[in-house]
């Protein structure tokens, strides 16, 4: 079983997708960390109060949610977990991970990861995937120790520019993930 930092950020559309899949995770045996961004730690939505999210995630861990910069800096010097998710991904993350922003604990905890050449796993979930994110999606399929769990269009017609994951494969994604391996195929059919 791995060691597993599960990190949220504010795609607040997908909590009800991503969650079920931490939980999974957890009661497959694997140790969860859930380290969350600013947004999704406080931010109470129509999908949801902050700290209901909060609360399950640290009932499905045992732990006590990361959410500052600070607590997740240590994952590096530690070599604290085996793989790393990020699901949900905004586009927002995805900019700021291609270009090596570290402002959120989210961002920060993926450096560290990268900094001892461990895999994280990204879970995109943008509107602008396929538009203003493109170039960061584009940066990030081409960086070392980054996979991705399959993708495709949610919503072609409603929404033509946007990506969400296919949550349902994170498990499958995280095995070929610690292998060093890109899961295939990467374009989730929908």
């Amino acid at each position: 079983m791995a060691k597993i930092a599960f990190c949220v950020t504010g795609s607040f559309c997908s909590f009800a997708a991503v969650f079920p899949v931490m939980e999974e995770l957890c009661a497959a045996g694997h140790e969860l960390r859930a380290i969350f961004s600013a947004n999704a730690y406080s931010l109470d939505t129509r999908f949801g109060l902050a700290a209901d999210w909060v609360s399950r995630a640290e009932k499905c861990s045992g732990k006590e949610v990361w959410h500052t910069i600070p607590q997740a800096e240590p994952i590096g010097p530690g070599r604290l977990f085996d793989c790393l998710i990020i699901a949900p991904c905004t586009g927002g993350s995805l900019g700021k991970l291609a270009r090596g922003i570290t402002d959120t604990a989210v961002t920060m905890a993926a450096k560290a990861q990268l900094r001892n050449e461990r895999p994280v796993l990204i879970g995109v979930a943008t509107n602008d995937g396929l538009s203003g994110s493109a170039q960061s999606l584009g940066r990030l399929l081409n960086a070392r120790n980054i996979y991705f769990i399959p993708f495709g269009q949610d919503d072609a017609q409603g929404k033509p520019r946007s990506l969400v994951a296919d949550f349902g494969q994170t498990a499958q994604a995280l095995e070929q993930a610690l292998l060093g391996r890109q899961i295939q195929p990467l374009l989730a059919k929908k």
